[in-house]
This record gives C-alpha cells, sequence and structure tokens, in this order.
C-alpha cells in the first residue's frame, strides 16, 4: 500500500495524523510472513492494534522497554495484547486479554527521557496458549488466527460501501479530521484492511475495540462496526450541536460584555455612571415583598435606568418611578389591636362627653374586630368646625395601635389628585392616597379623609368620582394610581371621612358613608374642654407647665360667652393661647405670676367683650322680630327689622335673603292683606305705605 496514513494516536480522541508509508520490504503480506510459535507481549492499556494498521506507541514500564528491545533486535515481531483494566500499573497474567495481534517493529527511538517510543505495523491476529514467562517481561506460546475470505458475498460488499459511507461522514462533521482523510477512506480497496484501519481509528471505548478484534468472521466483525459507527456518527452530530450552541452563547455573551464596557467607557466620558445607583436599588430590592407584576416591572424599569444616561430627560421619570416602587410598603401591615376597654379609655381621655359617638366608633371597632376584615361602612364625622372630627380619628388609629395619616381635601378640584398624574408629564407625581401610603410605610394604616365636603369640580375632572372607587370594598383591592401605572391594594387600610356640610357632598359618595353626627358643645362641656386639654396645651406650649396657673368655671365661661361664638373650642383655644402669651411675658419680666386667673385679669388681657348676650332684649322693639337661624358652624338668632314709608304699597326686602326667606316674606304681606280686617288693619294702608323687610 503506498497511501499516506492517517491513525488515531493513543492518548487522543479521533486525531487522524499522517505516517510515512512503510517500504515495501517491511509491510510484509501477513500470509507469507514468518511468525515463531513463541513471542515476547507487550500489554497496551488504552489502544487496541488491528492488522495492517500502523501505530506509534510510547513505551515506558521497565518490561515493555526491555521486550521491544530483545524484540527489535531479533526478528522485529511482538505480540501486542490490550490490558482488561487500563488502570493497573503492572499487569498479572490474569490481567491480559486472550486474543491479541501479531506486529512489526517497523522503527524504535529512544527518548532522552528515558522512554522508548516505537512505530509497529500489525500482522495477524493471535491467541496466547500459554504465558510460557513473566520475567524479565511476558512470553507467550501462541496460535495465529487465519482471516476469513468472502469473495461475491453482495451483503458484504453493501457493508463495506456503508462502513466508507459513514466514515465519510464522521470526517465531514468531525473538526479535527482533515478532509483528505475521506478520500483516503474511499481509495482502500482491501475490506479487510479497511475494516481494521476504521476499527483502530474509530473514537469508541477500548472494550469494542476488542470485541472487534475477537470477531473471526469479517461479516459479524463489519456488522459491529457499523452499528459502533452509527453510535458514534450520532454522538459527534450531538456533540456538535451543543458545542456551536455553546460557542453562540458565549459570543453572544462576550459581545454583550463587550458592548456593556464599551458603554461604561461612554458613560465615563461623558461624566456620568448609574451603575452605583442601579445596583443599589437592586439591592433594596431583593428584599422586598411585593407582587409578581409589580416585580417584572421594577427589573425592567431597573435594566432601562441602567442603559440610560443620568443627563437624560426621561432618566429622572424613570429613577422616581422606582424609587417610588421601592418606598411603598406593599404587603408591609401594622398587627391590628382590637383591645375594646383600651379603645375606650383612649377615647375618654382625648375627648370630653360625646357619649353616643364613642359608644357607635366602639360598636364599629367590635365588628372590625368580629369580622377581621375592612368591608364594613366608611365612617364619616360631620359636625361644625373645631369639634374634634379629625381629632377622633386619629384617637380610632391610636386605638387600634395603626399608624394615622390625614389627607386635605379642601378645596381639591383635579382628580389627578387622587389617580395620581401620568408619569411622562412634567411635574407628575402618585396621587394623595399613595403618597400618604408611601409617606407612612404601612399598607393598613387609618386615613383621614379631611373635609370631604369642600371637594369640588371642573374641566380637569370630579374628584369625587375618583373618590367612589377608593372608598368602595368591592374595587379599592385593586385602585389604580396612574403615576405607579400599578394597581395596589387598599381594602385594608381603614378610611374615616370629616365634612361639616353633609349637603355638599356628592351624592354617590355619601351614600358610601355612613354619617355620624357631632353636634356642638354646650357651655358646661366647653369648661371640661378647656380644664380638661386646651389649658394644659397651652400652658405647655408657652413654657408655663410648672408655672401654677389656675382659672375657675367662671373665668372660661366669660372667655366662652364674651369672646367666642362657635360650637367647636377652636376660637376658645386661641383666646386661651392670647392669655397664656401674656402670662408669659409677665412672668418672663418679673419672674413671678399670680396663681389664680380672673375676670378682671381675662378683660385686661383680651380687651372689652366682643360679644353680648344682652342683645335679644331689643327685641321687645316695635318693628324688630327675632328670627332663629341654622348654620353649619352651629345656631344663631338673627334681628329682622321692619319699617313703613309714605310710597305705593310696594314690599321691599334687603339682606342676605335666600328664595325661602323671600317666598315667606311674600307669603306674610299677602296673608295680611287677606286678614287686615280681622287685625283692625286700613287695607288702603297697602295702597299708601311702603314696606321694607331688613335681615341684617
Amino acid at each position: 500500500m503506498n497511501n499516506n496514513f492517517y491513525f488515531q494516536g493513543p492518548e487522543e480522541e479521533m486525531e487522524f495524523m499522517p505516517i510515512i508509508p512503510l517500504n515495501e520490504d517491511d509491510s510484509d503480506d501477513a500470509d507469507t510472513a514468518i511468525i515463531p510459535a513463541e513471542l515476547p507481549l507487550l500489554p497496551l492499556r488504552n489502544t487496541v492494534l488491528f492488522p495492517g494498521v500502523v501505530l506509534p506507541i510510547t513505551v515506558g514500564r521497565d518490561k515493555s522497554i526491555k521486550a521491544v528491545s530483545d524484540a527489535y533486535k531479533a526478528d522485529k515481531l511482538i505480540g501486542v495484547i490490550a490490558q482488561k483494566d487500563s488502570t493497573i500499573e503492572e499487569p498479572t497474567v490474569s490481567d491480559l486479554e486472550e486474543i491479541g495481534t501479531v506486529a512489526k517493529i517497523a522503527k524504535l527511538i529512544k527518548m532522552p527521557d528515558g522512554g522508548t517510543t516505537i512505530i509497529i505495523q500489525g500482522k495477524k491476529r493471535f491467541k496466547i496458549d500459554e504465558i510460557t514467562s513473566e520475567d524479565p517481561y511476558f512470553k507467550a506460546k501462541i496460535q495465529t488466527l487465519e482471516e476469513e475470505v468472502l469473495k461475491d458475498d453482495s451483503d458484504f460488499n453493501a457493508m463495506v460501501g456503508s462502513i466508507k459511507d459513514l466514515a465519510g461522514q464522521i470526517v465531514q462533521i468531525s473538526p479535527n479530521l482533515p478532509s483528505e482523510a475521506a478520500i483516503i477512506l474511499k481509495n482502500i480497496e482491501n475490506p479487510s484492511f479497511l475494516i481494521h484501519f476504521v476499527s483502530s481509528n474509530l473514537n469508541s471505548d477500548i472494550k469494542d475495540k476488542q470485541r472487534l478484534l475477537v470477531i473471526n468472521n469479517i461479516k459479524a466483525r463489519a456488522e459491529l462496526l457499523m452499528n459502533l459507527m452509527q453510535t458514534e456518527l450520532q454522538y459527534t452530530e450531538l456533540k456538535n450541536k451543543v458545542t456551536n450552541k455553546t460557542r453562540a452563547e458565549l459570543d453572544k455573551q462576550q459581545r454583550e460584555y463587550f458592548l456593556q464596557q464599551q458603554m461604561k467607557a461612554i458613560k465615563e466620558e461623558l461624566g456620568g455612571d448609574n451603575v452605583a445607583e442601579v445596583k443599589e436599588m437592586l439591592k433594596k430590592a431583593e428584599g422586598k415583598k411585593w407582587p409578581k407584576a409589580a416585580m417584572e416591572m421594577f427589573h425592567k424599569g431597573a435594566e432601562k435606568l441602567e442603559r440610560m444616561h443620568p443627563s437624560t430627560p426621561d432618566y429622572s421619570i424613570v429613577y422616581n418611578h422606582l424609587d417610588l416602587m421601592l418606598d411603598l410598603p406593599w404587603e408591609d401591615y401594622t398587627p391590628d389591636s382590637y383591645d375594646l376597654k383600651k379603645a375606650k379609655k383612649i377615647l375618654d381621655n382625648d375627648h370630653y362627653g360625646m357619649h353616643k359617638i364613642k359608644e357607635r366608633i366602639l360598636e364599629y371597632l367590635a365588628v372590625l374586630k368580629l369580622k377581621g376584615d375592612m368591608k364594613s361602612p366608611i365612617l364619616c364625622f360631620v359636625g361644625p368646625p373645631g369639634i374634634g372630627k379629625t381629632s377622633l380619628g386619629k384617637s380610632i388609629a391610636h386605638a387600634i395601635a395603626r399608624k394615622y395619616v390625614r389627607v386635605s381635601l379642601g378645596g381639591l378640584h383635579d382628580e389627578s389628585e387622587i389617580r395620581g398624574h401620568r408619569k411622562t408629564y412634567i411635574g407628575a407625581m402618585p396621587g394623595r392616597i399613595i403618597q400618604s401610603i408611601r409617606k407612612i410605610k404601612s399598607s393598613n394604616p387609618v386615613i383621614i379623609l379631611d373635609e370631604i365636603d369642600k371637594v369640588g369640580n371642573d374641566q380637569r375632572g370630579d374628584p369625587s368620582s375618583a373618590l367612589l372607587e377608593v372608598l368602595d370594598p368591592e374595587q379599592n383591592n385593586t385602585f389604580y394610581d396612574n403615576y405607579l401605572e400599578l394597581e395596589y391594594d387598599l381594602s385594608k387600610v381603614l378610611f374615616i371621612a370629616t365634612a361639616n356640610n353633609i349637603n355638599n357632598i356628592q351624592p354617590a359618595l355619601r351614600d358610601r358613608l355612613e354619617i355620624i353626627d357631632l353636634s356642638g358643645y354646650a357651655v358646661e362641656e366647653k369648661i371640661e374642654i378647656a380644664k380638661r386639654h386646651l389649658l394644659p396645651k397651652q400652658k405647655e406650649a408657652h413654657g408655663l407647665k410648672n408655672v401654677t396657673v389656675k382659672a375657675s368655671d367662671k373665668v372660661l365661661e366669660k372667655i366662652i360667652e364674651d369672646y367666642t361664638r362657635e360650637s367647636g373650642v377652636r376660637d376658645l383655644d386661641r383666646q386661651l393661647a392670647a392669655v397664656m402669651r401674656n402670662l408669659a411675658k409677665q412672668f418672663a419680666t418679673k419672674n413671678k405670676l399670680k396663681p389664680t386667673l380672673t375676670q378682671i385679669d381675662v378683660e385686661k388681657i383680651l380687651g372689652r367683650p366682643r360679644f353680648s348676650n344682652e342683645m335679644y332684649k331689643i327685641a321687645n322693639m316695635a318693628g324688630v322680630a327675632v328670627g332663629l337661624a341654622w348654620t353649619y358652624v352651629g345656631g344663631d338668632i338673627l334681628f329682622i327689622e321692619i319699617s313703613l314709608s309714605d310710597g305705593k304699597g310696594e314690599l321691599k326686602m334687603t339682606g342676605n335673603l335666600g328664595n325661602v326667606m323671600k317666598e315667606s316674606a311674600t307669603t306674610a304681606y299677602t296673608w295680611l292683606q287677606v286678614n287686615a280686617k280681622k287685625l283692625n288693619i286700613d287695607p288702603e294702608m297697602f295702597n299708601k305705605k311702603n314696606i321694607h323687610i331688613h335681615v341684617p
């Protein structure tokens, strides 16, 4: 054979290497070669030698070096046998296979490290009959095994063709094999040598190769080889697929890494690097308890922020949105405390009187305790200013151990104040509800919706309609804020509303509220409130906490009657503050004070009385009538003045009169005309006199 052979090295996987062809004299035909009956043996750990195949072998064991040296000096023939277990360093007789290959040593090279490399060519298979020597190396009596010759066997010829095709496919898809190997394989005409050559270079287990060597029937050997090649082909295809996929992933990762480094360099050159900010946000988000949708939106926004430069306009929009998501408590709740005895004590300490109101609040808390949810009516405290509506809500929060926040709705006209602005607008921010929850850091606070009756509407929307969703227990578990762009659960929030005038509340909104009327305080109640709450508070506020200042009930009554006109105690608190300021000035100047405040002291400090209770006496005057009036700050009296003058019988009405008052005056005037005779009134008077009604 004059072709260059490509073969697999013993330590390599499917790596074909060229070797210089042997001289024709050295490649004796196996049938004519003289093989002695006894041969030295060369055990191999990691390969199997087949007839006709040339292999380089590195010999390292002392016994093996001695064996190949003696054989090379003699007839250059040696028996190559595979070990059953390749991990054994010094094999014994039982560790050797029974079938091997007679080989001719073509070349022996002494290596500098003391080892020996030989180039051998397989000649003929043999079987060990008897081990004749184990020292200094193995020697054995052998029996050569003849190859079966098949002529004109179409099945076998088809197998040989398939082996060539499979070998060509393996060469094509194996990256380490040169394409010339396929051409050489096709040019091999000897079927036996082709099978041996392919078997030797097949990337299979040593045991599979030994099975191929052992089979006497060449047709059966070819069939087994085809099966092993099919397995090898499938394995190589799968390996290539995995390798290509891995390489693509690595290429993608390397490309992304390269681009990220470029982006980082560009950001540093432009003077901004937001990586640290994004990392800090992601670190905060790790321990966050929030819904899946919120988590996905946050990570998506963080990725977007990382790609943006801090100087771009959208950077602050995305950053502020992510910051809001981190600040919101989401699923963080304050543990409730429904101790009704404690709640009653807190209400009594914070508010004087209001027994029915307190009883209703305790009933409300009892229902919350038993039901365990917030799907109960929303309380709305209605009453004049200054009677403690807002502070009642604060006391409820204190009683159930929840956080408290007040949302002022007075003068609110824009629906976006409730639902939030879309974050793409300049100056956009979340609605007041979400802002309050962000501030209080709890998803179940007590939120006081103060002055809900002052909510208006205009071209910017109707905030009352937005409040419908907030206060509806069936809807507020999916409250949507335009700025947040996510649904937020408000079902655990305890909403309490306050109002001065129930008639100003939108009907649909009023329908969702349980109205609790709080009437104004009587004078006696105001005196007690002043003694228990207002006076101690103002003393402390003006630095007189440790100074004795007493005010009798008469003194407090004088302040209430002569200097205030209100249903609540807000103005009373202001008057007491004025008194305490004056006393603080006296104490700071003289370092002493009278321990008891008198009515004269009050007049000196507050001046002449602002109101007089004696004014009702003028009702005895002719032409003056007393009327009772209702206002949202409490009751009042009206002095209705009437005068007659010469004229043509006209009825004039002046003052702040509504339609009802005008209609009442007209009705009274008509009744007088009808009943003039009964009342001894001259009917002509209605034609000659003008009547002027004035309501100041």
